[in-house]
């Protein structure tokens, strides 16, 4: 069988890399399975995406549309123009595109469109948010796609009620704790950390991206100043998102214990979050690596997709009002933080789960 594998953004990477291995291991053993790489260029910032490829292994893509940049309906129109002229040059029985941006949704729609089988890595997990770009990217894809692969019983449950027949789901775990567990030995320093004088359970991890969050300058001031005021004096390592950086500036936060760093690799980055006292996100993947962790975890957001990093993990949804950030890091001082646990299949072995899948749809 051919399959073509699509990247696009950063958290895509981490998806797609335990699945390249997977499927080379497979056809080591001697299975009929081969790939196609084709990565979109929704990111392009070499911070941003192109050290994910030489530190999880990931091969050069065998195409790079280079779509980035652009508002989301260029981005989405630029990526279905460039995939529909590299499906019909390079035909595959299955398009199998990961989690839930732009590229996932815009090379769902090519596929279908070309009669070619799409297989969606990821699916069923629902924020019920259409404000989030990110949601209307799931519910689209999941609505054309073929074969469904699941972090959680509830994302089973999802589809399901979506009217999804059993025979098409197929609940495997999550291919980005494949990528965590595989490189967890490999997480090194950033070359900062003893510079800001970092200490192991010492410090904050922050990462803000999310519009809601940071475009309106004096919603970013607010939550800025209350994360400072609140959090003991300790560092607050904020490896700052470029579309953040740019307002940011201009308000001008400074604090001593605020440290300002580029954005970073994922193995410098892990080892922040893995050695941080907690972390401070408005992100979907990063509450999924510190429950398995066991990092405490604040989440700016009204609701998330991953509901299983609160219910079992280390993970606590707090909104985003700038007032809900006082009590939570008092909390997490007085040592009141739940310890978590980690989900079900969330072992390493998602990746092979899915190949094993492949091989018995296609053998």
């Amino acid at each position: 069988m051919k399959i073509t594998l699509i990247a696009g953004a950063r958290p895509n990477f981490m998806k797609i890399a335990p699945i390249i291995q997977a499927i080379k291991k497979a056809k080591d053993k001697g299975q009929n399975i081969n790939y196609r790489l084709v990565h979109t260029g929704q990111h392009y910032d070499k911070n941003m995406s192109g050290s994910f490829f030489e530190e999880l292994n990931i091969p050069k893509p065998d195409a790079n549309l280079e779509c980035g940049g652009g508002t989301q309906a260029e981005q989405t129109a630029a990526i279905m123009i460039a995939f529909e002229r590299e499906l019909i040059a390079n035909p595959v029985d299955l398009v199998m595109v990961v989690g839930d941006v732009t590229s996932t949704m815009a090379c769902s729609i090519v596929a279908k469109k070309l009669d070619t089988k799409v297989a969606h890595v990821e699916a069923g997990i629902r924020s019920w948010d259409l404000s989030m770009p990110e949601e209307i990217n799931r519910m689209v894809t999941d609505s054309i796609t073929d074969y469904f692969f699941t972090t959680t019983a509830l994302a089973d449950e999802n589809l399901r009620k979506a009217g999804v027949t059993d025979d098409r789901i197929f609940f495997v775990g999550n291919v980005m704790i494949d990528t965590l567990l595989a490189n967890r030995h490999r997480f090194h320093q950033p070359e900062f950390f003893n510079k800001l004088g970092l200490e192991k359970g010492n410090y904050f991890v922050l990462t803000m991206h999310r519009p809601g969050n940071v475009d309106e300058a004096e919603k970013l001031k607010q939550l800025m100043q209350e994360i400072v005021a609140h959090s003991g004096g300790l560092p607050i390592v904020f490896p700052i998102h470029p579309r953040t950086a740019k307002i940011f500036d201009e308000l001008g936060i400074k604090a001593d214990n605020l440290k300002i760093v580029d954005p970073l690799g994922y193995l410098q980055f892990n080892y922040l979050v893995e050695n941080a006292k907690a972390v401070i996100t408005d992100s979907g993947g990063i509450t999924e690596e510190t429950t398995v962790m066991g990092i405490p975890c604040i989440t700016l957001r009204e609701n998330t997709e991953r509901p299983e990093t609160i219910t079992i993990g280390t993970n606590e949804l707090i909104g985003t009002n700038p007032k809900n950030i006082k009590p939570a890091l008092e909390k997490l001082f007085n040592g009141e933080w739940k310890k978590g646990g980690i989900p079900e299949l969330w072992d390493g072995k998602a990746a092979e789960r899915i190949v094993d899948v492949l091989v018995k749809l296609y053998g």
